[in-house]
């Protein structure tokens, strides 16, 4: 059992013999993906806060100073990330920052929101009402608060990271792999279609990687509900001195992560942090979300590749660049222009009624997000 299985119920076992076979895996073993995807977005760092302390992020603030996003400036960074024709809204912050960070409570407080999960969704309506669909990757949450949050989110998301106890993870105020595999357990629960992936380099081992993809693995399978495993190499910044993995074992990593998942379930590595073009034949088939108008705040001395090198990465791959919403096409019903319901795709349900109408309007947002779920289409082409 994971370290800290026990303690959130979670039933989740990897077979020993899969696990060996997975180890020998390389990226001969693989196929490379007939086309690449990304979304396109605005990364809004709805807070600074966080409850936990892992030694190689750079994205928390200490108590005293932390910020919080208002409501205006949401809606100010959303107005501009839809006039550059982005699609998605990435909410990110601090898992249960206000918890922690007494200051966050009290701005929550005088603001009216009784949390900061009930400030989220109504920072997700703002983006709704600018045109935008939200994507969150909110921290560990409970089945009920997945549920509230589906409703203005077409798809979240959290790292399992590892299902090792590593002492990246060390401290006071630690995540454990049980908690995170209960979080992406209670979004399947919710049927959230949600991303979720491994962080290579952080003290893991070889098996504990297999046992992380497997782990992911089982979860889907029980509920159908992860869309893209992130392969994400760590990288070196002012509170880590973590040194990035080697090309060689980025390769192995993605080729393993193929090998492990569900076909359906696509395999992302970011192009501002990952050798992309080096792993494009070990099954990378998503380059994830891009901004155009804002910083990966996560990783914030890594810049986004401007939409024209993705094109380049792709070329260097001899295959199609297409963009996505931060939903796949797959969960979106097909009156809408996703595949939903069809023979391949999961059973409708998945996007609640006030996104489906989101992207059925008839208005420009509505527009512009069917056109991005035609098939073929390159929107880097004049």
């Amino acid at each position: 059992m994971f370290p800290g299985a026990a303690e959130y119920d979670v039933d989740v076992s990897v077979d020993d013999d899969a696990v060996n076979d997975l180890l020998t895996v390389t990226p001969d073993d693989v196929e490379a993906a007939p086309a690449l995807t990304f979304a396109r977005n605005v990364f809004l760092p709805l807070t600074t806060a966080c409850r936990y302390t892992c030694t190689y992020c750079t994205y928390y603030d200490v108590p005293g100073e932390a910020s919080l996003m208002s409501p205006e400036e949401v809606r100010e960074q959303c107005r501009i990330g839809a006039d550059a024709g982005c699609t998605e809204a990435l909410f990110t912050f601090g898992d249960k920052p206000d918890d922690r960070y007494t200051a966050i409570h009290d701005q929550l407080d005088e603001w009216g929101y009784d949390d900061i999960v009930d400030y989220h969704v109504r920072a997700c309506e703002i983006a709704l009402e600018e045109g935008l669909l939200p994507h969150s990757n909110p921290g560990d949450l409970s089945r009920e608060e997945f549920e509230r949050l589906r409703d203005v989110n077409v798809s979240m998301g959290v790292m399992l990271e590892t299902t090792a106890e590593v002492a990246a993870h060390s401290g006071a105020r630690r995540k454990t792999p049980g908690q995170r595999l209960d979080t992406i357990r209670a979004a399947g629960e919710a049927r959230v279609p949600f991303t979720t992936g491994i962080l290579v380099g952080i003290g893991e081992g070889w098996r504990d990687r297999a046992e992380s993809l497997f782990a992911i693995r089982e979860l889907h399978e029980r509920y159908g509900h992860v869309q893209e495993v992130i392969v994400q190499p760590v990288v070196p910044n002012e509170r880590s001195d973590y040194d990035a993995p080697s090309t060689g074992t980025m390769r192995r990593v993605v080729a393993m992560a193929r090998a492990a998942l569900p076909e359906e379930v696509s395999v992302q590595s970011p192009p501002n942090l990952a050798p992309v073009r080096d792993l494009l034949d070990c099954g990378v088939d998503d380059l994830g979300g891009v901004s155009p108008v804002t910083d990966d705040y996560i990783n914030p001395d890594y810049e986004w590749p401007a939409l024209r090198e993705l094109e380049d990465v792709a070329d260097h791959g001899g295959v199609p660049l297409f963009e996505r919403l931060p939903v796949y096409d797959r969960f979106v019903p097909d009156e809408l222009g996703g595949s939903a319901g069809t023979s391949d795709a999961p059973d409708d349900g998945w996007i609640a009624d006030r996104l489906r109408d989101a992207i059925g309007d008839d208005g420009s947002a509505g527009r512009r997000f069917r056109s991005v779920l035609e098939r073929g289409k390159n929107p880097l082409e004049p």
